[in-house]
């Protein structure tokens, strides 16, 4: 799954690297320990004035579904399976209709061992300063509210996850669907509406090569956040 993950990068750099155009929302800053239901940046295509544009949005983590009663389900769904996306109620209408990537730098997986404790681990490229989540979003309406009020729509995103296949496996069985630069636009081609069609590209999907670090225990708590969260730490000494 993904729980944690970084992103600390300037809003220009973002809409340098999705190459989008324009930015809708307010954008957090930085942080090196995003949590879910948090508001965190998304790229996504956009219908404006007849046309499509890439843009950046800001939505909250944790998807909420347009026929939700409220908005509480959001903390259940920050992610979504990817085989079977397509099928499940919660997804199906985003997945051929509002994909999107999230970008970051990196991800935090906690790495169980056999005496019990968990070790977190930052996972990222040594290649490509940002990665693209493959998101999924989502506009709700709150019922509490009138529909002239500003406040009244809520755009909620989720990180699609898949089986982990190479040797990272041995940190978690699950990891983010990341999507290559070189197709971004295919995953968020907003005529790529058939069901078959985006199950075909996410199996075409090529394994990322990550790097797995050991951080510090720090991590766990959402309340600290700081570059030095992914810096290298000691490996826990094996119980005798």
């Amino acid at each position: 799954m993904c729980g944690r993950y970084v992103m600390s990068k300037a809003t220009s750099d973002l809409l340098s690297h999705f190459d989008a155009r324009e930015v809708e929302g307010s954008p957090p800053g930085p942080s090196w320990n995003v949590a879910p239901t948090q508001n965190v940046p998304i790229i996504a295509e956009r219908l404006d004035e007849g046309t499509f544009d890439r843009r950046l949005l800001i939505a909250k983590w944790g998807l909420v579904p347009s026929w939700a009663k409220d908005a509480k389900i959001g903390s259940k769904l920050i992610n979504a399976r990817s085989e079977s996306i397509l099928e499940k109620p919660s997804f199906r209408s985003a997945a051929v209709r509002r994909r999107a990537i999230v970008p970051a730098e990196g991800y935090y997986e906690w790495q169980k061992t056999e005496d019990g404790k968990k070790i977190p681990n930052y996972l990222f490229s040594e290649k490509e300063p940002l990665l693209g989540f493959a998101g999924l979003y989502e506009f709700w309406a709150d019922p509490q509210l009138p529909e002239d009020d500003p406040e009244r729509w809520m755009l909620t995103c989720t990180v699609l996850t898949t089986t982990t296949q190479d040797a990272l496996g041995h940190v978690h069985d699950r990891s983010p669907v990341i999507i290559p630069k070189d197709r971004f636009g295919e995953w968020l081609d907003p005529d790529l509406t058939d069901k078959a069609d985006v199950q075909h590209l996410l199996d075409s999907l090529p394994e990322p090569t990550l790097t797995p670090r050991i951080v510090t225990t720090r991590v766990n708590s959402v309340r600290n956040n700081g570059p030095e969260l992914i810096e290298a730490a000691e490996p826990p000494t094996p119980q005798k």
